[in-house]
């Protein structure tokens, strides 16, 4: 990492904080920013809903999503720790650490040995947590744990922005907004998947690209795609994969 790229990245994040920017593809460009910045395997977001309930919203991989939904059914694990206490949750060796019996056991089935949860907050407003997987036991030494958090503070930022913290209505409205769009992501990518005869991974990069070609929020292509008013075909470098 050069410090010219992690100039580039936020530059990169500040500029989508705009009106009506695209919430979804943001916070998915967030988890993949962490994989390239930070050097883990992948990251994943939770957010809280109207209820004050997480609710897993972005993941760099699928695996990842799925372990992330693992761990709030269960109610255990470091996202979930993070976020009620506020402060970054770090577990350099997951087995070895012998908390989250459940997680842990679900983390190492799919090849993860460390965790680190970094908390989505704004002064004492915390609306969701940041988590960080690697393959192998290892630390999040200072300087990645800095930058881990000032992305996700300017995630944050992003999602409250043009809003004051006392206007908590207006919040969580664009908060249930994102994870009403992410519901019509996850349709989307499995229809895509089982249509084309791609991997999820591969159906969801297949959407983000044909969003941004045609200037479309995720959310409005993938409702297209699930009501049929709207196709997508596989190109044939995609085939021949």
């Amino acid at each position: 990492m050069t410090q010219a790229r992690l100039t580039e990245v936020f530059v990169e994040m500040a500029d989508t904080l705009v009106d009506d920017f695209d919430v979804i593809d943001f916070l998915y460009g967030l988890t993949e920013r962490c994989v390239e910045l930070l050097g883990v395997s992948a990251a994943g977001l939770m957010l809280t809903d109207e209820r004050e309930r997480l609710q897993v919203i972005a993941a760099s991989t699928e695996r990842t999503r799925l372990l992330e939904l693992f761990q709030l059914q269960t109610e255990e694990g470091p996202c979930i720790d993070c976020f009620r206490s506020g402060e970054p949750t770090l577990v350099a060796d997951l087995p070895g650490a012998g908390r989250w019996p459940h997680f842990t056991a679900a983390a190492r089935e799919v090849g993860f040995a460390s965790v680190h949860a970094l908390p989505m907050r704004l002064r004492s407003e915390v609306i969701g947590a940041l988590n960080l997987f690697g393959t192998e036991p290892a630390v999040l030494g200072e300087e990645k744990q800095r930058i881990g958090q000032a992305l996700a503070d300017v995630a944050t930022i992003g999602l409250l922005q043009q809003r004051a913290i006392q206007h908590r209505d207006g919040v969580t409205e664009q908060l249930q907004t994102a994870l009403n769009s992410r519901i019509l992501i996850e349709q989307a990518k499995g229809v895509l998947s089982e249509r084309l005869g791609l991997e999820v991974d591969e159906a969801f990069g297949m959407l983000r690209r044909e969003a941004r070609a045609r200037n479309r929020q995720l959310s409005d292509l993938a409702r297209a795609v699930l009501d049929g008013s709207e196709e997508l075909h596989v190109e044939p470098d995609e085939a021949a994969r």
